[in-house]
Order: C-alpha cells, then structure tokens, then sequence
C-alpha cells in the first residue's frame, strides 16, 4: 500500500494525503453484512452531552466482523475481495465458504483475493489462517489475539499491529505487544497469523479541519482560554500558565501521568509494564 499526494492548490491540500486503496479490490460492501449505526453526537439517553467533541459526520453503515472464526472450524474459505471499512483503520476481507456462507475478518497483510483460509484448532501456518496459541510456533506475529477463550479477538485489530508470540513454556503463553507489555494469555485462546494489513495508515495526514468534520469529530479547545467556571486551566489576563502544580480534566481529576487504571485484579496477568525498561 502507498500514500497519495497532490498538487498544493490550497493550503490544505499541500499538507495532505489519503491512502492509495491500491489493495481495494471490491468498492460495495455485502449487503447482507451491514447493519445501520444510530448517530448520537455524544448524547446520552437524556440528551446530554456526555463525550465532547463528537457530531456530525458522514452516515455509515457498520460491517458486521466474525472477530471469532470458530463458527466456521474446520471449514476452508476463499478471500472474494479486500474491501474498505470506514469504522476501522484496518482493510477487511469477505471470506466465502465451502458451505455457502459470507463473512467479513480483518485482512492481514499481504493476503490476495483467492486465497484459501480455515480456522481449527492446528492449521497450516499461513498469513490469514486462525488457530490456537498452543499449536503456533514460537516467534511468529499474530493478530486478532482472544484475551478469554470464546470471546472473540480483542488485541492486535488496528491498522498495521501485529503481536509476537515470545513462548509457550508453563501453564500459559507469553505474547509481547508493540508498546513493549508483555502479558500471559490462556493457551487455548484463537489468534491469526500475521500482522493487519494498511500497514502505512499511521502516515497519513488529515491536513484540514474539515476532513476531521466529515469523520465526525468536532473541534478542541484548550482549557486555559476557557473561562474558570468552564475549566480548572481557565481565566486570568492574556497567555498566562495555568496556575496550578499539576494540570487537571475539566472535571478536575489529575490529567497526565495520573492512573486511571481499575481492573487491579488482572495485573497477575501482566509481566512486564510497557512504562517499564
């Protein structure tokens, strides 16, 4: 996959690019895999805004992905298209299998319309193929990595993410992740071989406002130019410091370096911390 660039015949376009789609082989999406997403601007039931910055938007359709796999076991399926997903960063794949059926899954790098793919508990190691952690061999990257047995791929899902399977000595496997965390997970779990394709996503420049818009985020702004009763940073005369030892939400918890994490009871799961060296 490549990036595209233009022609600077604005300010915004000389600071822009979009991917080249060069993978894209199928524009419409399977009819019978969508379902309508409700736009809700952030709102809750009472019509509050309860997330900031979010409205608008251009109106999508959400593609309905068998993060899974193991509803198809032991059935062989062929990669019909690699299509364009707007809820996601990753390119997904309609999978069409021996029994007839269609599925959407995340398309890993590398995979070609034709290829032939199947989920099972030992498989081929082969880009796209799903099996259990144990029968995998150690060093090799995978995607669409289960936390719990049964639940479906949770980790390694976004553009170009991948996971490293570091060893399979005990009573579970140690995967390490990109941000260096390395972490145990039950052996029986499912994960893909590979790494998820549009490997280039993180390149891309937005290089206006307005793409933002049409993405459905609405516009930011600062906490010291609020006024005090809309933010803790706010008021004062001019450009001043925010007044305070450490800066704060608009709800005045801590913000930066403050942890929010609460699920304490799943630490014996975690190795080695990705803040430590």
């Amino acid at each position: 996959m490549g990036l595209k660039k233009f022609k600077p015949t604005t300010p915004g376009r000389r600071q822009m690019s979009v991917a080249s789609f060069e993978e894209i082989t199928k524009t419409k999406p399977e009819k019978s895999l969508l379902k309508p997403i409700k736009q809700n601007s952030g709102r809750n039931n009472a019509g509050r805004i309860t997330v900031r910055h979010r409205g608008g938007g251009v109106k999508r359709m959400y593609r309905i992905i068998d993060f899974k796999g193991t509803d198809k076991l032991n059935i062989r399926g062929e990669v019909s298209s690699i299509e364009y997903d707007p809820n996601r960063t990753a390119y997904i794949m309609l999978i069409q299998y021996k029994d007839g059926e269609k599925r959407y899954q995340l398309a890993p790098q590398g995979i070609k319309v034709g290829t032939e793919i199947i989920t099972s508990e030992k498989a081929k190691i082969k880009v796209g193929n799903r099996m259990m952690i144990k029968n995998i061999p150690v060093g090799y990257d995978i995607y669409n990595v289960e936390l719990h047995e049964g639940k479906g791929g949770q980790m390694a899902r976004s553009a170009g993410s991948s996971i490293k399977l570091m060893s399979l000595t005990g009573e579970y496997a140690q995967i390490q992740m990109r941000s260096g965390e390395t972490r145990l997970v039950s052996k029986n779990c499912y994960a893909s071989i590979g790494t998820v394709g549009n490997i280039e996503h993180e390149n891309i420049k937005i290089g206006k406002a307005g793409r933002n818009r049409l993405k459905g985020k609405r516009p930011q702004v600062r906490g010291k130019v609020m006024n005090p009763v809309d933010h803790p940073h706010g008021g004062g005369e001019g450009s001043n410091p925010i007044g305070l030892k450490h800066p704060k939400t608009p709800w005045g918890l801590p913000a930066l370096g403050f942890k929010t994490r609460k699920r304490k009871y799943t630490d014996k799961m975690i190795i080695k911390d990705r803040r430590r060296k």
